[in-house]
């Protein structure tokens, strides 16, 4: 079964679509519980989250952090750490039972999906299939459904306030990756607000910022 940890920072009604996209699995079995790791929300997430069931955690804000305090609530053998204003689209559960059900300390992501139609969001799409496929570096909006051996022996999540998800998936190696051909579906609102085009080269700046050692915290600053 799975725990499921999301790390949230006033998710709104994001987290509302998000939780009703977990409601079948929750009902055949497959998740066991839902874990909301809250930064200190000002608005409704809290009570949505409260409403449908979730342990609630909470603690300073920083994606890292709150990932890895979600965690250790868990009590399941497999976690999936999933942002609060992302959807599994249908069919997600019975990959993930596939997958599991093959053992072995192992992880996965989703196939990253955006909810906008215009043409910019299918451009975004194929260029992050790219970057997975030739560097196995997904988005933290993919997910990420790992076994809890796995988890526990690459140390978990960093306590980064960002890039805490290209240093997990580093940590667990390709090698132990697997891709799923279900998507995880994200909002789309950073993008509208900023520009694909200038999203895009901002993301891959902090991930180039990254791999030349600059510190997280100066990240944050130019991606926000």
């Amino acid at each position: 079964m799975i725990s499921i940890v999301i790390p949230t920072l006033n998710a709104g009604p994001g987290l509302a679509a998000t939780l009703h996209s977990l409601v079948g699995a929750a009902i055949d079995g497959l998740v066991s519980e839902l874990i909301v790791s809250d930064g200190g929300s000002g608005d409704e997430t809290l009570a949505i989250a409260d409403e449908a069931g979730a342990i609630i955690v909470t603690g300073e804000k920083g994606r890292g952090g709150q990932l890895r305090r979600g965690a250790k609530q868990a009590r399941s053998d497999w976690l999936l750490f999933l942002h609060g204003d992302t959807v599994l689209e249908p069919g997600w559960a019975d990959e993930a039972r596939r997958f599991m059900d093959g053992g072995g300390q192992k992880a996965a992501v989703f196939r990253f999906g955006v909810d906008d139609r215009r043409w910019r969001a299918r451009l975004l799409e194929k260029i992050v299939l790219m970057r997975c496929r030739l560097f196995a570096l997904p988005y933290g909006d993919q997910g990420l459904l790992i076994s809890r051996a796995l988890y526990d022996e690459i140390g978990g999540f960093g306590d980064l306030v960002l890039m805490e998800d290209v240093d997990i998936i580093r940590r667990c190696g390709r090698a132990r990756l697997h891709f799923f051909a279900s998507r995880a579906i994200t909002s789309a609102e950073r993008y509208r607000r900023d520009g694909y085009v200038r999203r895009m080269m901002k993301n891959g700046r902090c991930l180039a910022m990254w791999f030349a050692g600059v510190a997280p915290e100066k990240i944050a600053e130019k991606y926000r």
